[in-house]
């Protein structure tokens, strides 16, 4: 991810850097808060635990760690994840026993319905984290055309094409009664706003409008907000993507610690709305994306990271696979699994 928060980072010496790296790599190996001296011990710098008291200061006051609670040892906060993965990594290839296992994997024979899933499970066998495989994007559904026809008792006929000649009919019910002449220009809107565009993407934009403007929403407006909602609902909750390794999360301490916390993970991995969002942002950048902590944007991530990387048929992306685990996440191991993982599932996918 791109998002480098290098404000004071210049300053830092390449002192400073080293036993903020030493401190995050013992951090993401025992999960407890790390102290000067056992920071001494780790370092091969000839230094007293009073100076490297000093350096953790600085590095607090510019919120690359933090104390919890009453420890005296620190851990890093988001914006020391964001340095150390950005700068300090030293990220190497798997080593050969990794690497063909999963090109062994990847060689075997596939069905297709099945790659996606076998994929999913493959990345959560091998990180011990949870693993998500977003379905090729060209499957997806773009607009068309869409109609809406009036029925008795609150329902609405909706005629949807979908692509070039996919139609589907669904009914949906409405919290009011509507008249044809405004069914029918809530069709006519939808067909000039939004044909050619993915029928997830059109409830995004219309539900963003309707949150930035509620209070200055008209009558016709409200009522094509409201139709199209009901009527592009189905899609917006469809298997997008496959998930697997998700109880592999009950396993850390800092994400099972609290019931709340984790049940409401849980919760967003099923609706899939907050997920699919980020997938998206890397399918639009192209490029593997690293999400830590609140830079993913939702409350719920807050004490996880994502890694995703997008996977490519003929040089198109087409999707987007990754991994979801704590912030204290052997980065240096998993990044390259999620980079070969996706090449490889591109492989499979362009091989004829």
């Amino acid at each position: 991810m791109s998002n480098r928060h290098k404000s004071g980072y210049h300053q830092m010496s390449e002192r400073a850097q080293y036993l903020l790296k030493i401190l995050v790599d013992r951090y993401i190996r025992d999960g407890q808060p790390v102290g000067s001296r056992t920071l001494s011990r780790e370092t091969d710098l000839d230094l007293s635990p009073a100076t490297i008291r000093n350096v953790m200061a600085d590095l607090e006051e510019m919120g690359l760690i933090c104390s919890p609670h009453t420890s005296a040892g620190r851990i890093p906060t988001v914006r020391g994840y964001r340095l150390f993965v950005d700068t300090l990594l030293p990220v190497k290839p798997l080593n050969n026993d990794e690497e063909q296992h999963l090109r062994r994997l990847f060689t075997q024979h596939y069905y297709e319905q099945n790659l996606w899933e076998q994929t999913s499970n493959l990345l959560s066998e091998v990180t011990h984290l949870a693993s998500v495989v977003m379905l090729p994007r060209h499957n997806s559904k773009a607009l068309r055309h869409v109609e809406f026809l009036p029925l008795s008792k609150k329902r609405v006929l909706v005629i949807l094409v979908f692509n070039k000649y996919d139609v589907e009919n669904r009914i949906i019910h409405t919290s009011r009664r509507y008249s044809p002449a405004e069914l029918q220009y809530a069709a006519n809107y939808l067909n000039d706003a939004f044909v050619g565009k993915e029928i997830k993407a059109v409830r995004e934009d219309l539900l963003t409008e309707l949150r930035e403007t509620r209070q200055h929403l008209d009558s016709i407006m409200q009522t094509v907000i409201e139709v199209a909602d009901k009527a592009f609902e189905e899609e917006a909750i469809a298997d997008d993507f496959v998930m697997a390794g998700q109880t592999n999360l009950m396993n850390v301490t800092e994400l099972s610690s609290s019931v709340e916390k984790l049940r409401d993970l849980f919760v967003a991995f099923n609706q899939k709305s907050d997920i699919l969002h980020l997938l998206d942002q890397t399918l639009k950048a192209q490029r593997m994306q690293i999400f830590i902590g609140e830079e993913s944007g939702y409350e719920v991530l807050g004490d996880c990271s994502v890694i995703t990387s997008p996977y490519r048929v003929k040089g198109e992306v087409i999707g987007v696979l990754g991994i979801i685990g704590p912030t204290r996440m052997p980065y240096e191991r998993v990044i390259p699994i999620v980079d070969l993982t996706a090449k490889l599932l591109g492989s499979a996918l362009n091989y004829p």
